[in-house]
Order: structure tokens, then sequence, then C-alpha cells
């Protein structure tokens, strides 16, 4: 197969898929996974995908990553309707890790409502959200501050892993697939949530209608590794039976 036939065959993968992998795409076309390198990289050389730890996504859906700014005004309502539903999962004596996404923030509001529970984030805004309530511990995991507000970085994992430890999780994420699970788009964010996904006890994943089918290159979590998905959705049957199967308690709001 010659360069511009496999390049239009990479950009048909792409655009069913939306994203590909280095190495899936050295089997299904025959070649040296550096080959499928210098291809991706020629290809967004043209303008045509965006390359990625590992992979590539098309360009459009990197331009449609929201910034932190413009993602606190989408799905508000909603966002607020799943941090009502998760905070009813929270009891005093409870530790729990949030992570830097909207949806967390909004659950750190409902928070202000209890008493003697413990927050550990990755989220400067949450931070400064629960800052003045004498009702509850809020502790920063350190790190690096991201553009997203958000600690990241090897110290913050670190201190994850040697310091940190929750009886509850809640997190989202950039989507949610049957086949590939719980994705991310951005490795560090991804990194980090694994490190407070493993050091806790239950974990909840919050999760808007805009996140079934979503594409992200990183992955974060099979479904399995999760215990609930509180969700606005109306999900198929299918769903339902992928979460019966995998043991996850998913919550309609």
């Amino acid at each position: 197969m010659f360069a511009l036939e496999r390049q239009k065959k990479i950009l048909e993968i792409l655009k069913e898929s939306g994203a590909v992998w280095v190495s899936k795409l050295s089997d299904e076309l025959g070649v040296t996974e550096e080959t499928v390198r210098r291809d991706l990289e020629k290809l967004e050389a043209k303008e045509l995908l965006i390359r990625t730890h590992g992979g590539a996504i098309p360009i459009e859906e990197a331009k449609l990553e929201l910034s932190l700014e413009k993602r606190k005004h989408t799905n508000t309502d909603i966002k607020a309707k799943l941090a009502k539903e998760a905070v009813k999962s929270i009891v005093p004596g409870d530790t729990v890790f949030l992570d830097a996404s909207t949806t967390t923030f909004y659950l750190s509001k409902e928070l202000k409502a209890l008493k003697n529970v413990t927050i550990i984030t990755t989220s400067i805004r949450i931070i400064d959200e629960l800052k003045d309530q004498k009702n509850l511990k809020v502790i920063s995991v350190g790190g690096y501050v991201s553009e997203n507000q958000s600690l990241v970085g090897n110290l913050a994992e670190q201190n994850i892993i040697h310091y940190f430890y929750a009886d509850k999780m809640f997190f989202s994420s950039r989507g949610i697939t049957k086949n590939g699970g719980i994705l991310e788009s951005n490795e560090q964010e991804c990194s980090i949530k694994q490190k407070m996904l493993k050091n806790s006890t239950e974990k909840f994943y919050l999760c808007d209608s805009s996140k079934i089918g979503r594409i992200g290159f990183a992955k974060l979590a099979q479904l399995n590794e999760i215990d609930h998905i509180i969700t606005d959705s109306e999900l198929d049957e299918d769903w339902h039976a992928l979460c019966a199967e995998n043991q996850v308690q998913l919550t309609k709001i």
C-alpha cells in the first residue's frame, strides 16, 4: 500500500472511530509503527488531524475541546442536578476525593450543608469555594497548577499514592463508550485520576448525557473499576446490561 493510500485509510478509520492508535494502525495497515508515525506527522502538517501520545484525534475534535472557563457554563443545570444526587451518598465522617471537573465543583457547593467531611481535591476552584467552611476539612494534593486550575504532575501523584486514601471518589471525564470504558483527553488529568481511583473504596462517575459515546484518547478506567454512574441520560438496554455485568449501579436523575 502506497503512502497516500495509507493516509487516506487512516483518515477513514479516524472519522469512523473518533481516534486512532499507532499500534492498532500498524497491525491493520501491515506496516511498522514508525511508518504510521510518519504518516500521522504528514497528516498533521496538512492540518487533517492532531497527534496525541500514542495516536491521533480529529482536528475538529481538538478545536471543540473547551477551556475551563467555557466548560463551567456548559450544561450547568444538569451538572447541578448530578451534584445534588451525588451528595446523597456522602455522610458525616467520610473522606472524599474530588477531581477538578466542573461537575464536582457543583458538588462542592452541596457539601457546604454537611459536617465532619474531609475533602481531598486537585481543584483550585473547589479549594477556594470551601476554604471558609469551618465544618469541613479541605486538603490540597499539591503539585503544579495547570491552565484548567487543577493540580497535576508527579508531586501531586506521589502525594496521593503515599499519603491520601478516601472512602469515596467523585469524578467526571471526557467521555465514556461501551467498548472503551471511561476516557480522557488530557494525559496529566487522566494519570492523577487513576491514582485517586486506586486509593478510594467506592467510585462515583458523574456523567451528563454529552459524555455518552464521546471519545478520548487516554483510557482512564474500565467499567468494572468503578461502582456507580450517576447520569441524566436515557441509556439503552445495552448500557443497562453492561452496567449490570460489571456490577455498576446506575442512577438516572
